[in-house]
């Protein structure tokens, strides 16, 4: 009966869906927080602390850990009294993946939704759609339980779910429609593909490189198993943790080098976990083959940034211990371009331990002092002074310095 309602769903409009779409969260025992202190006295109330320590030790295992102690973290997670608060923080996220995904089904009739966990999306999905037929597919085996558990007391008979570890095994079938979000690139700590040098964004075209990426986060694989079940005329919708510009450009090349085409522009996602907010995806849906139409974007994305101007900022001036300008954002590079007559007082470019090409550079340019730093993972910081500020740049500089890996 409840599967029945929520097909009738997909025909209203979008507020109605995210109704059906909280609705089922809270089938889950999921809640909304918009506070730490209400989450987390809530998790104080439902979750044992044996069970929270036995979580936070796996959760720092995986973080440092290989590809058994990923499993082994989602095993523990999918536990009844731990997977309603855990998942709980991620409640935002399960809203604009879902409400995004469900409009992109379109006409295909076997799903496949890899990298499933406990199923809370799929099962929404199957529920949605019970004319199409779908398949879930998880590597966590107490995840694949709970999801099979779930499915059966809906009664429905248009999903399965297997386990299936795709390092070490191949995936059986064949999909009109793939989603993949959160399940092809693994490696959160990953800082991705450096830029050729600390003054451009721009990333070599480097096989060599780009082939290691693919392989170290686990994306080779993942993506070569998925695209061998993936119909010639189907389509994919994958979403990661690559907003970073360094990680979006190697997962993108890996996408066109497999003969993945952009159907849309990619939707960039945003949601909160509680009270932090998350800038994550893009959301890409693909197909396969054909020609394409839409290019592959590997410039920053707009940021917040303001250029300098100095009678705007000048009329600012004498905030207390506020500069004249100030800006982290990838802008700041064009911003320290345009700086007329500027004259280097002093810089240092180094090459760190950690990969990353950075450069410092102390000067001054008509009356003003700067600050700017750049380095060949994106991140760019330009501070200006005036005059009588100039020494706060000096010990900022040192600063920076010194804390060079």
């Amino acid at each position: 009966m409840r599967a029945t309602v929520l097909s009738e769903r997909i025909t209203m409009a979008s507020d109605s869906l995210r109704l059906a779409l909280r609705e089922h969260l809270a089938w889950w025992g999921l809640r909304h927080f918009s506070s730490d202190r209400d989450y987390f006295a809530w998790q104080r109330q439902r979750l044992p602390s044996e069970d929270l320590k036995r979580l936070t030790f796996h959760a720092e295992q995986k973080r440092h850990g290989d590809r058994r102690d990923e499993i082994m973290f989602y095993d523990v997670a999918a536990h009844p009294t731990i997977y309603p608060v855990l998942y709980s923080q991620r409640y935002e996220y399960y809203e604009a993946i879902g409400m995004r995904t469900t409009a992109h089904f379109g006409q295909a009739e076997d799903v496949l939704d890899f990298g499933c966990g406990i199923g809370v999306l799929t099962i929404f999905y199957a529920c949605l759609f019970p004319e199409k037929n779908f398949m879930g597919v998880d590597r966590s085996s107490a995840s694949i339980v709970v999801a099979r558990e779930r499915a059966d007391k809906l009664g429905l008979r248009n999903l399965r779910f297997e386990c299936v570890d795709t390092e070490v095994e191949p995936l059986s079938g064949s999909y009109d429609l793939v989603v993949a979000t959160h399940a092809l690139v693994q490696a959160e700590q990953d800082r991705g593909l450096p830029s050729r040098n600390w003054r451009t964004f721009e990333r070599a075209h480097n096989p060599s490189q780009q082939l290691t990426f693919e392989r170290r986060t686990g994306l080779a694989i993942r993506l070569d198993r998925l695209c061998r079940v993936l119909n010639s005329s189907g389509r994919m919708i994958v979403s990661e943790k690559t907003r970073q510009l360094a990680r979006r450009v190697p997962f993108q090349r890996a996408l066109a080098n497999r003969g993945l085409r952009l159907v849309e522009r990619p939707a960039p996602i945003r949601y909160r976990t509680v009270e932090e907010v998350v800038d994550d995806g893009p959301l890409y849906v693909l197909d396969r083959g054909g020609e394409a139409t839409l290019d592959w974007d590997e410039e920053p994305e707009q940021d917040q940034g303001q250029h300098f101007d100095h009678h705007t900022v000048s009329m600012s001036a004498g905030a207390v211990n506020a500069p004249l300008y100030e800006n982290h954002w990838p802008s700041a590079q064009v911003t320290w371009e345009q700086l007329k007559d500027r004259e280097v007082i002093r810089e240092t470019t180094r090459q760190a331990r950690d990969g990353r090409q950075v450069h410092v550079e102390r000067g001054r340019f008509r009356g003003q002092h700067y600050l700017y730093c750049a380095n060949t993972f994106d991140q760019r910081q330009l501070v200006i002074e005036e005059e009588v500020r100039a020494a706060v740049l000096d010990e900022y500089y040192q600063e920076i310095i010194r804390g060079l890996p």
